[in-house]
């Protein structure tokens, strides 16, 4: 099975494509928010390396809200146009370590919370404030704490990057149930300002 994955919802993006053994092309690149051309460039090599996928793997966050669309966006399209099958996983398994708790900066003055074991979730992601995520690791001081950016609120945060190779390799562990549509992972309901009349 040849497999597709895309992963945008870091400042560090990444594109893969393997096999059923090996990796055919693996890609890392900065992630701006302003300028996704790093992106399609990388994927469009990628494509040429290892030609027609027969499943996409989309990494679905939490994380940046543009690049995960982005993402959703260019996986749909080349669905339509593949006739691939189309899986969505969250990003924050994507971290190749057995088990690992991710923290992340949501917003508001709040953040999230995950503890993962061989790429899945088995705890959040949840929503919490800056004390009880101080609390949750010091309950997790044993395992890697591990966060996208830099998080000066919390000791012992390692920088990492979810890693789309990983996610290729997870689907590559599942049976393949095609989405019709994916969608991001939200930690909170949207926010919608009514303009004034």
């Amino acid at each position: 099975m040849n497999l597709l994955a895309l992963e945008l919802s870091s400042p560090v993006g990444s594109v893969a494509s393997c096999g059923e053994n090996d990796a055919h092309a693996f890609k890392v690149f900065p992630a701006d928010r302003k300028d996704s051309g790093l992106f399609y460039e990388n994927l469009e090599s990628t494509l040429a390396a290892s030609g027609k996928p027969e499943v996409i793997v989309v990494g679905l966050g939490p994380g940046s809200y543009a690049g995960v669309r982005i993402a959703i966006a260019t996986a749909l399209g080349l669905k339509a146009a593949m006739a691939a099958n189309l899986v969505g996983l969250p990003s924050i398994c994507a971290f190749p370590r057995p088990e690992y708790v991710v923290v992340g900066d949501a917003r508001r003055n709040s953040f999230f919370f995950a503890h993962v074991v061989d790429g899945r979730c088995v705890q959040g992601p949840t929503l919490a404030a800056e004390e009880e995520i101080v609390s949750k690791l010091q309950q997790w001081r044993g395992l890697p704490h591990i966060a996208t950016q830099p998080l000066s609120q919390f000791a012992d945060v390692i920088v990492e990057h979810p890693s789309a190779l990983r996610l290729a390799e997870l689907a590559r562990e599942m049976d393949i149930e095609d989405a019709e549509e994916l969608e991001p992972i939200y930690l909170r309901a949207p926010y919608i300002t009514v303009a004034r009349k």
